[in-house]
């Protein structure tokens, strides 16, 4: 897929230089439902009926609350903001054609995404199925889109060198480590989106993040080698 424009809070979220024994994470808990999450089931289920009733304004307040979430989802799996934005736009037109097959089986939320990234999926395959250049590359005499980092302060080598490695990762392992570092989505919440189990995802990132550390940890071996 090539380098993508990650927008990652490089020292606040994202720690590879320790990676744990098994797949245990700190960030979620089992310790049951907490108030807050209630209230979003609820939340949830009200914004899915009124969608299934033909509620136009369900449909905008589903962008409101999530489309600036969907877009940086996107992004990161497609590696560009126009690209990103037809994936969305494409992902609400499915939503309102195909509401009437929702059934809850899942949250109305994780649903949703799923489109999203079933949209993305089939983005990146007919990529690769024309292997042609990417409309957005720059013709002669244009410049090409910088990255927008989260964190300005990060180094730019160490920015380039993540980017890389994360893309090197294989696809699954490139989107649960996506959905759950960059997004700050839950396993429970990867495992609806990707149709997988929660332990199946945490056991994903567990081997990302073991992968991304050998990546990332041979070029400077070999610079302190050189010394």
């Amino acid at each position: 897929m090539g380098t993508m424009g990650l927008r990652l809070p490089w020292e606040a979220r994202i720690s590879l230089g320790r990676v744990p024994r098994g797949p245990v994470e700190s960030r979620e808990t089992t310790a049951g439902v907490s108030s807050s999450d209630a209230q979003a089931s609820r939340d949830d289920s009200a914004l899915a009926a009124a969608c299934r009733a033909g509620d136009l304004r369900a449909f905008e307040e589903l962008y409101r609350l999530h489309g600036a979430r969907m877009k940086s989802m996107a992004r990161n799996l497609l590696g560009t903001p126009a690209d990103a934005e037809d994936a969305v736009q494409d992902t609400f037109l499915k939503i309102q054609r195909s509401i009437a097959t929702f059934r809850g089986q899942s949250s109305f939320l994780t649903w949703s995404f799923r489109i999203l990234i079933n949209t993305c999926y089939d983005r990146r395959r007919s990529r690769m199925r024309k292997r042609e250049v990417p409309q957005d590359e720059p013709q002669a005499g244009e410049s090409a889109p910088r990255p927008e980092p989260r964190a300005p302060a990060a180094h730019p080598s160490l920015k380039l060198a993540l980017e890389r490695a994360v893309a090197q990762l294989t696809p699954q392992q490139r989107d649960v480590f996506l959905m759950y570092e960059v997004e700050g989505m839950r396993h429970s919440e990867i495992a609806g989106v990707l149709e997988i189990s929660e332990t199946a995802s945490k056991n994903t990132l567990f081997q990302a993040k073991k992968n991304l550390r050998h990546m990332l940890e041979a070029p400077r071996s070999s610079a302190a080698e050189a010394r």
